[in-house]
């Protein structure tokens, strides 16, 4: 496929709304992609990166290997993502940090519409589907109430896990790598490592990104053409068990103090807006928790189209 430059600043637009929505827990870059109209080519370029590329730049050089793998619409595509990320960090941990409250609740509008949108899609129910719906909602709610990880301490290990299990979100439809982020416990550092620069975090969690996306995105397709149904529901008990992260107002149960010294909640409990012990802000919170709900709406209205 012969692309111009037009092309190509299209591409890194379209990267940039990805990286946008990969940066908000509960819109996934996949959907965005979808949307777009890339996603398939997505999938097909990022299957391409294996050993045979190896092979082929080995025998035939940089630029056959190139072609192979569609490196300029990857490139392109890569350079909108991280674009958008930079540009956003800041502004998530200025408002994770001053506005919690109304952020959290714009994202709760966000996941709450997001289930509905994932649970739509399957197709039949019966006693097995209602059973993983069910453990599914147990396993999202149990990851909501463990103690949150000190990702600052955390080893780059389990950070480069952290990022591999993001990575398979952030390419299918309707899931969110930055909530699998969230339920992890290590959103607000990412947030922050991008906003400060800290280049141990962002390269672990780079890293495992790549690792994730080479890894596990043919996985991903095998079970979703082999067990679609069975994989919706579980991800829609997930996320509906797991709402309990995103409720906007809580009350700090027990802190730590973080190698920098700084006290950190460890548990939280969500609570009452009524039993806030600071500005609810219920009328702002629930006008933004209702945008957000109504955005995905839109963007499954424009899939809907565009398919």
């Amino acid at each position: 496929m012969i692309r111009s430059l037009k092309d190509y600043i299209v591409i890194g637009l379209k990267g940039m709304a990805m990286g946008a929505a990969d940066v908000v827990p509960g819109v996934s870059g996949g959907t965005i992609a979808f949307i777009s109209g890339i996603y398939e080519e997505l999938l097909s370029s990022i299957s391409n990166v294996n050993f045979k590329l190896i092979k082929t730049l080995k025998n035939e050089g940089i630029k056959a290997a190139w072609k192979q793998v569609n490196g300029s619409f990857l490139l392109a595509l890569f350079i909108g993502i991280f674009i958008s990320i930079i540009s956003l960090a800041k502004t998530i941990k200025w408002l994770l940090e001053n506005q919690p409250v109304l952020l959290w609740s714009f994202f709760f509008g966000l996941v709450l519409a997001s289930i509905i949108y994932i649970g739509k899609q399957v197709e039949k129910w019966n006693f097995k589907i209602i059973l993983f719906f069910i453990l599914g909602i147990a396993f999202g709610y149990s990851i909501t109430v463990i103690p949150s990880t000190n990702a600052a301490d955390s080893s780059f290990l389990f950070l480069v896990f952290a990022g591999a299990i993001a990575s398979c979100a952030m390419i299918l439809p309707g899931i969110s790598g930055s909530y699998i982020l969230l339920l992890i416990g290590v959103y607000p550092i990412v947030m922050t490592a991008i906003t400060n620069k800290d280049f141990k975090i962002i390269s672990a969690i780079g890293i495992g990104v790549v690792v994730g996306l080479l890894s596990f995105s043919k996985l991903l397709k095998w079970l979703f053409t082999n067990y679609k149904n069975q994989m919706l529901i579980v991800l829609t008990g997930i996320m509906l068990g797991s709402l309990n992260k995103v409720w906007p107002w809580k009350e700090t149960v027990s802190t730590y103090v973080n190698s920098h010294g700084v006290t950190k909640p460890l548990v939280e409990q969500s609570i009452s807006p009524f039993s806030y012990h600071e500005d609810s802000q219920l009328v702002s919170a629930t006008i933004l928790a209702v945008v957000g709900f109504v955005l995905i709406l839109v963007m499954e209205k424009l899939a809907v189209k565009k398919a």
